[in-house]
């Protein structure tokens, strides 16, 4: 039981130690304290690490939100013109 708590002991002070040898950031000022991984391009585009996003993806947001406008804008017409709103107006 001796040798297990001597151990334990041993492995806390170690653990502890190594803990205040290295904090693990790098900051170059207040709040900016990203650091990459040993290996990590500097520049992502071309590097293996590139998403290569598709630009159709990208831009279906855009177009659902245009299209949602667009859906809006008739509703509010025909409720501007009838006095009353209705949700499917085509």
């Amino acid at each position: 039981m001796k040798r297990f708590l001597a151990l334990v002991a041993v492995a806390g002070v170690f653990a502890a130690s190594s803990a205040f040898a290295y904090d693990g950031q790098k900051c170059k000022e207040a709040g900016n304290c990203w650091e990459p991984k040993p290996g990590y391009p500097a520049k992502i585009e071309g590097s293996k690490y590139d998403p290569k996003h598709d630009p159709a993806e990208l831009n279906k947001q855009e177009q659902a939100i245009k299209a949602m406008d667009e859906r809006n804008a008739k509703r509010l017409a025909n409720a501007k013109a009838t006095g009353n709103f209705v949700f499917d107006v085509k």
